[in-house]
């Protein structure tokens, strides 16, 4: 079967959904999971995403 698709959602965002995430502060990452904090959407990491989820980091 042909992958020409994939990845297809990211082709519209910018830079292809990487830049730097707010929690742990690394650069060049896909950045496309959205948190609710104070208030505010932001998006942060996968891995951030799961240990925001269990309960090892917090978003401040």
């Amino acid at each position: 079967m042909s992958k020409a698709h994939r990845g297809k959602g990211l082709r519209d965002q910018v830079s292809w959904g990487r830049g730097t995430c707010p929690v742990c502060k690394r650069d060049n990452v896909k950045i496309l999971y959205e948190l609710e904090a104070d208030g505010n959407k932001i998006k942060i990491c996968k891995t951030c995403k799961a240990a925001v989820a269990h309960g090892k980091k917090s978003v401040s």
